[in-house]
């Protein structure tokens, strides 16, 4: 689940370690000779206005298309440069409000040979800036980041410093006036086909008048959280029995929700929950969340670049490089529960599976949560903060889904797009698109039985060879992901690991009920060949990231699609051990009931904790450390606070549309199963961080009480 992105910037990073990269001389130059001539400058601020003593309109009137092409001034130009003079004017008068504007802007960054390129100066300074000018309006400050290319380093990597300066100037303006001054200082002349401050990025005070959609954003919100503050009162205060809550009233209450959010399920008093499945579930969200955070740190404001190169050359860092095995975790348990449920309740229903009625249950299901957080990243996420780099951080979440929102919702979009809105949710894409194929599996194996595992099994490996063939045809490597949207977000070359678990769970299914006698060898063979395939999955590559050996794609290609198979078969036996008293302290940790309420919220966790990491990265105002230390203190209130809001959103969203779908759809409940230790599922949600929703039973009162509809497991 780990971003593809962050690979492919540690390793870009790794280009700061090879000195004399192809130069240019339209760049500044970090040689010994320039970086001495660039350590000569003075405050980047006081060179600018020592240069520009007396501003005239040639200095801020811009040109079209080439430098001899001039026009006339504009009523832009001539306002910027009015309150240019004027800020020079109060600068040579000791003007408080223009010396904090000349404060405010970034330096030359020190430890620029050890990966420090930026210095985002003092930005609340800056937008602080306000001078009432006679008959003229005011004057407000605007921060920008300038950005420079180095010739000795790779060309997506450059200097950037603050600068501010008066908000009726655009970028273009700023520009000419960097260029010129650099011209003078340097003697370089910047390519004019690079761009030093993109006017878009910028930010002043002033904010921008909401629009149509961001007041129905919060205009729903707010109904919403109307009617469940309303609900909550009329829960706590006017009913004495909770038997007789009314329904809705039981569905929009945070009272009732947040009773089944908490309330532990004793297994003893259910036969049907693999306890087990809520720990791997929540682990596998903490490594998905865990990673998050260092693709944040990675591309973050860091004074040490230098430093993630060797980062990468440690042991350590395989966890985090090969998180997307907490992917291939939820693929798992996705195909065995959609089996377990299903052919359950075939067999209770002769066969019967409505699929209509379960497509349109698992939509109903997802869809609510998603496309709420489509509306809040795209029109509350930029008014919820400010800082350097927030525009920037904010755009990333914001441009894909102006544009491609309805690819999301029709989880089309791994491989719609590559610029996915809520870009974690390719997983519920390629899920889903497994579960729409999955009503023909489950006929074929009713049918057919071992026959038809017979045909799921060849079904797999032929899409492993797919994979194969695919990676060492186009020589796609997985080192850099250059090719993540045929590689890592396509559902062919992900559904070994679903298809793994949907053959898994037709043997838990035939065991239920069983009593299973192992003895002490076999348990200990089955665990060590569980764990010899977990650490060959993470630490197999380890050797060709820290030396300088390359891998082979032929090697390559063996190792992702034999690791597609290996990394779901350890789980297998995990579950299998835990569910018969084979798992010890395994069991005793991933079985423990406090990992329940967690695991009930999982998928808001997994929706909403993108938002919350864009958000506290965009809130950065100074630069950071990048170490493991640093970024597990980022994580614990990344994740903090995820939770945080995923509870809200879940008391607000999911829960209330969920039970509301029960309400209003039709549903066949099922008799209750017969006694026996299989799978979880409730109303799973398929989500990467966690398949949710109320208990881990395959009983009819779970959220998704109709046979057909519990076959959406989701």
């Amino acid at each position: 689940m780990v971003s593809i992105k962050y690979l492919a910037v540690v390793l870009l990073l790794s280009g700061l370690t090879v000195a004399l990269v192809q130069s240019a001389d339209t760049e500044l130059d970090l040689s010994p000779e320039g970086y001495k001539r660039m350590l000569q400058l003075r405050h980047l601020a006081v060179e600018f206005f020592d240069y520009y003593t007396n501003f005239t309109t040639n200095d801020v009137i811009l040109t079209e298309g080439g430098a001899g092409d001039a026009r006339l001034p504009t009523a832009q130009d001539r306002q910027c440069l009015a309150e240019m003079i004027a800020f020079s004017a109060a600068l040579k008068s000791g003007s408080m409000w223009a010396l904090r504007m000349i404060d405010s802007w970034g330096r030359l960054p020190s430890g620029l040979l050890y990966g420090n390129f930026r210095d985002m100066g003092n930005f609340d300074e800056c937008l602080r800036i306000k001078y009432e000018m006679p008959g003229k309006g005011a004057l407000r400050g605007k921060y920008c980041t300038a950005r420079f290319p180095i010739k000795q380093i790779n060309s997506r990597l450059k200097i950037r410093t603050a600068v501010c300066f008066p908000a009726s100037c655009s970028g273009a303006h700023m520009e000419k006036l960097l260029r010129q001054l650099l011209q003078r200082l340097l003697n370089i002349e910047l390519n004019t086909n690079t761009t030093l401050i993109n006017d878009e990025k910028c930010q002043t005070a002033e904010k921008k008048p909401l629009d149509g959609l961001t007041i129905f954003t919060i205009v729903l919100l707010s109904v919403l959280a109307g009617i469940m503050l309303l609900c909550t009162l009329y829960d706590y205060f006017c009913c004495q029995d909770q038997q007789h809550l009314p329904a809705f009233v039981k569905i929009c209450s945070v009272r009732a929700n947040s009773r089944a959010l908490f309330r532990i399920t004793d297994s003893k008093s259910n036969p049907n929950i693999i306890e087990c499945l809520h720990g791997m579930r929540c682990m596998s969200l903490i490594w998905v969340v865990y990673g998050h955070d260092y693709s944040m740190a990675a591309i973050g404001p860091n004074i040490n670049l230098l430093d993630i190169p060797l980062w990468i050359k440690n042991s350590y860092s395989m966890l985090l490089v090969h998180a997307p095995f907490s992917v291939d975790t939820f693929f798992f348990l996705s195909g065995m529960l959609v089996l377990m449920v299903a052919l359950r309740a075939m067999e209770k229903a002769k066969g019967k599976l409505n699929v209509p009625l379960m497509y349109l249950h698992r939509y109903l299901r997802l869809t609510p949560p998603v496309a709420m957080a489509i509306l809040v990243y795209m029109k509350l996420l930029p008014l919820l903060g400010n800082g350097p780099l927030y525009n920037a951080s904010v755009a990333a979440a914001v441009d894909p889904c102006k544009k491609y929102w309805y690819y999301t919702l029709l989880y089309v979009q791994n491989y719609a797009t590559e610029q996915q809105c809520i870009p974690q949710t390719w997983y519920l894409a390629v899920d889903t698109q497994m579960y729409v194929i999955s009503p023909l599996l489950l006929f074929v194996v009713y049918k057919w039985r071992r026959r038809g595992i017979a045909v799921v099994v060849l079904l797999m490996l032929l899409l492993s060879a797919c994979l194969f063939s695919t990676m060492v045809i186009n020589n796609y490597t997985m080192f850099y992901y250059q090719n993540a949207q045929q590689i890592y977000n396509s559902t062919h070359t992900h559904a070994t690991p679903w298809l793994v678990g949907f053959i898994f769970g037709y043997l838990m299914h035939e065991l239920r009920g069983k009593t299973i006698k192992l003895s002490r060898p076999m348990v200990w063979l089955g665990w060590l060949l569980c764990l010899a395939l977990i650490f060959t999955c993470i630490f197999a590559t380890y050797p060709y990231y820290a030396g300088p050996k390359k891998l082979p794609i032929l090697n390559e290609a063996f190792y992702l699609t034999f690791t597609r198979i290996g990394w779901p078969l350890a789980l297998g036996w995990v579950v299998f051990a835990c569910n018969y008293g084979y798992g010890g302290m395994a069991n005793s940790f991933l079985s423990s009931p406090l990992w329940q309420p967690l695991s009930k919220l999982s998928y808001s966790v997994y929706v909403w904790h993108i938002m919350m990491q864009m958000l506290n990265i965009g809130l950065t105002r100074a630069g950071t450390y990048f170490s493991d230390y640093q970024v597990m203190l980022r994580f614990w209130y990344d994740f903090g606070f995820s939770v945080i809001l995923a509870y809200f959103m879940y008391v607000l969203v999911e829960a209330p549309f969920g039970g509301l779908q029960n309400l209003l759809l039709p549903s066949r409940k099922s008799s209750p199963p017969a006694p026996v230790a299989p799978a979880k599922v409730e109303d799973e949600q398929p989500t990467p961080a966690a398949q949710l929703k109320q208990q881990l039973s395959l009983e009819p009162e779970a959220t998704m009480p109709s046979t057909s509809e519990q076959s959406t497991k989701f």
